[in-house]
């Protein structure tokens, strides 16, 4: 079983950045991919964005776009969402997953909330 916890969720501005970090633990990765997904309230869940485990592969959803990064470090086990540029649309509890690609992913995080204010 792998835990994810996800951090830096919080309250910003339209036009603010916020960096969200996902540390997973319990059994090795392997080489696995990870990525968010967000969901706002009164909408399905979505994709947002996805690293593979090398990080040379990367996907967003065209909604975020040039202003959304995401990356991997520490042995691959931490993966970071950097949001730029951010706009009420953004506004979601944003949750990591690992173990899978585009719309199936294995495991999931508890979820932090992000809430931009306009």
């Amino acid at each position: 079983q792998v835990q994810l916890v996800e951090s830096g969720g919080g309250l910003v501005q339209a036009g603010g950045s916020l960096r969200l970090s996902c540390t997973a633990s319990g059994r090795p990765l392997g080489n696995k991919a990870m990525g968010w997904f967000r969901q706002a309230p009164g909408k399905e869940r979505e994709f947002v964005a996805a690293i593979s485990w090398s990080g040379i592969s990367t996907a967003y959803a065209d909604s975020v776009k040039g202003r959304f990064t995401i990356s991997r470090i520490n042995a691959k086990t931490t993966v970071h969402l950097q949001m730029n540029s951010l706009i009420s649309e953004d506004t979601a509890v944003y949750y990591c997953v690992v173990d899978g690609w585009g719309d199936t992913w294995n495991s999931w995080g508890q979820g932090t909330q992000v809430t931009v204010s306009s």
